[in-house]
C-alpha cells in the first residue's frame, strides 16, 4: 500500500506548482477584496453584496485543488470559469461611480489577474497537468459484479471537455442573476414600490435558471443533442431577462458590472456547446 507521502512525491511538479498557486491566489482574492472594500469611495449596499459575492470565489480556488489534487478532468474548465468570472467580479468592484479608482485596488487587480492567467495557462498548456487531469468523477455502478462507487468516464470522451465546459459556464448563470438582484433590493429599501414586482422575477428566474441549467446539462452530458439546443434557449431567455432588469434598475453602471459576466459565461456556454456538437476535424 503506498503511503501518503509516495502519493505526494509521485504527483509530477506542476500539480505541485499548481496547488501552491491556486492557495495563493484564494488568499489574493480575499486580501485585495479587503483592500478594495476599505478604500473605496462608497462602501454602499450594492457593494457590500457584490465583496461578499467575489470573496466566495477564494473558497472555489480551494475546491479546485481538490480536483487538481485528484485529477479529475472537471479541473481544466472550472479553473477557466473560476478564473475568468474573478477577474470581472474584481474589475466591476475597483471602478468608482466617479473618478479613477485607488492604486491599491489597481495594484490587487493586477496581481490578482496575473495570477488568474497563471492558473488558466498551466491548466491548458502545461504537458505535466495535461497527463494527470485525466480521471472523472466516481458514480453508483450497477453491474454483474454488484453494486459499486467508481470512476466511470463519459461515453463521448472526445467531447467531454468542451462539455464539461459549457456545463460549468451554465451554473454561472443563476448566482450572476442573483447578485444583481438582490443589488436592486436597494431600490426597494429606497421606497421604489413599483420594483417590487421585478426584483421577485428576477429571483424566482434567477432560482427557476439554476434548475433549468441542471435538467440541460444533465442530458448534455449523455450525448443528447436537443439539450444543447435546450440549453442555447435557456441562456437566450437569461440574457433576455437579466440585462433588460440590469438596465432599469441598476442603470448603465450595473448593466456593465453585472451584465458583462453574465455575457462571458454565456458565449463561454454556447461555445462549449458548439465545439462539443461540431468537432474540429482533425
Amino acid at each position: 500500500m503506498r503511503t501518503a507521502a509516495e502519493t505526494e512525491v509521485r504527483r509530477p511538479s506542476a500539480v505541485r506548482a499548481l496547488t501552491a498557486l491556486l492557495a495563493v491566489t484564494a488568499a489574493a482574492t480575499v486580501v485585495v477584496e479587503v483592500l478594495n472594500w476599505w478604500y473605496a469611495p462608497e462602501q454602499g449596499f450594492g457593494l457590500a453584496v457584490r465583496t461578499g459575492w467575489a470573496m466566495l470565489r477564494s473558497f472555489g480556488f480551494l475546491l479546485l485543488i481538490g480536483h487538481v489534487r485528484r485529477g479529475r478532468t472537471v479541473a481544466r474548465p472550472f479553473g477557466l470559469i473560476l478564473a475568468v468570472t474573478t477577474v470581472f467580479a474584481l474589475g466591476r468592484l475597483i471602478v468608482p461611480r466617479q473618478g479613477v479608482p485607488p492604486l491599491p485596488g489597481l495594484l490587487g487587480f493586477a496581481l490578482l489577474t496575473a495570477l488568474c492567467a497563471t492558473v488558466v495557462w498551466l491548466l491548458y498548456r502545461s504537458p505535466a497537468l495535461a497527463g494527470h487531469l485525466v480521471r472523472h468523477r466516481s458514480r453508483l455502478v450497477i453491474d454483474r459484479s454488484g453494486i459499486s462507487w467508481r470512476e466511470t468516464p463519459p461515453r463521448q470522451p472526445e467531447a467531454s471537455a468542451w462539455l464539461l465546459t459549457a456545463r460549468v459556464a451554465a451554473f454561472t448563470y443563476s448566482p450572476l442573476m442573483l447578485v444583481p438582484a438582490l443589488v436592486a433590493t436597494a431600490a426597494i429599501l429606497d421606497g421604489q414600490l413599483l420594483a417590487v414586482p421585478a426584483v421577485l422575477l428576477w429571483l424566482g428566474a434567477g432560482i427557476a435558471t439554476s434548475y433549468l441549467v441542471l435538467f440541460c446539462t444533465a442530458f448534455l452530458l449523455r450525448g443528447r443533442s436537443w439539450a444543447g439546443t435546450l440549453l442555447i434557449v435557456v441562456t437566450v431567455a437569461v440574457l433576455a431577462v437579466d440585462l433588460p432588469l440590469c438596465w432599469w434598475l441598476l442603470g448603465l453602471d450595473g448593466l456593465i458590472r453585472d451584465g458583462a459576466p453574465l455575457i462571458v459565461a454565456a458565449v463561454l456556454t454556447v461555445y462549449g456547446i458548439r465545439r462539443a456538437t461540431h468537432p474540429t476535424p482533425t
